[in-house]
């Protein structure tokens, strides 16, 4: 199906977004997906992931940052970024009506999103594709003193060769988590997603992995 064009304010300013319908008549279920820090709504990644959660069931809002909007490729403050995506839902939620609504998104735009989720931001769920557990070569800079705040149900992907994500920290991390958060490991992925050859698999396929592993979360 089509995407539909909107441009949203956010404060005195505006962001792009797109919004495609899970069905002909409307999703009653929407995932709104924020980017990564290196990427924008209409990236490989994003184009992939809305794509995979489009076949699990969901209506997808994709949407740009402040920062990328204005072609900056410096990522905005956290509380700018979170500020952002709470102005896209609350105008999905006044444009669609759904009745269940999801947050989340890749990397950068996960972290924003969880960050949301623990300060008791009203959503059904969160979807977390590549969560940035810590800087690429800095383990001991963890990014994970809010997860536990997090009551909401989760959904998180991360590859085996994330190198912003080391499994046995992660799983470290989880231990003080509370909320029903399911773990989704894609064996031999790295941060986007995207598998050696030798693996015997394809890009494609790990995307068919997520797709089905949401679909399963949903039900």
């Amino acid at each position: 199906m089509s995407d539909i064009a909107w441009s949203i304010p956010v404060g005195e300013d505006r962001v792009s977004a797109a919004y495609t319908s899970a069905t002909a008549s409307g999703s009653d279920a929407v995932f709104v997906c924020a980017h990564g820090a290196g990427g924008n709504m209409n990236d490989r990644g994003m184009l992939a992931t809305a794509a995979a959660m489009h076949a699990a069931g969901l209506g997808v809002v994709r949407f740009n940052f402040l920062y990328t909007e204005k072609k900056s490729g410096r990522p905005d403050p956290m509380p700018r970024l979170m500020d952002t995506t709470t102005a896209v839902v609350a105008y999905v939620r006044t444009a669609l009506t759904p009745t269940r609504i999801f947050i989340g998104g890749r990397s950068m735009g996960g972290r924003a999103a969880s960050m949301l989720a623990a300060d008791g931001y009203d959503a059904d769920g969160l979807l977390l594709l590549a969560y940035p557990l810590h800087p690429a070569g800095q383990p001991e800079k963890l990014r994970d003193a809010h997860l536990s705040r997090i009551q909401m149900p989760v959904l998180c992907f991360n590859g085996t060769r994330d190198a912003l994500c080391t499994p046995a920290l992660m799983e470290r991390a989880l231990i003080t988590v509370t909320s029903p958060w399911t773990m989704h490991w894609v064996n031999d992925a790295d941060h986007g997603f995207y598998v050696l050859k030798r693996s015997g698999r394809t890009d494609a396929m790990v995307m068919e992995e997520i797709s089905d592993a949401t679909r399963l979360w949903l039900e």
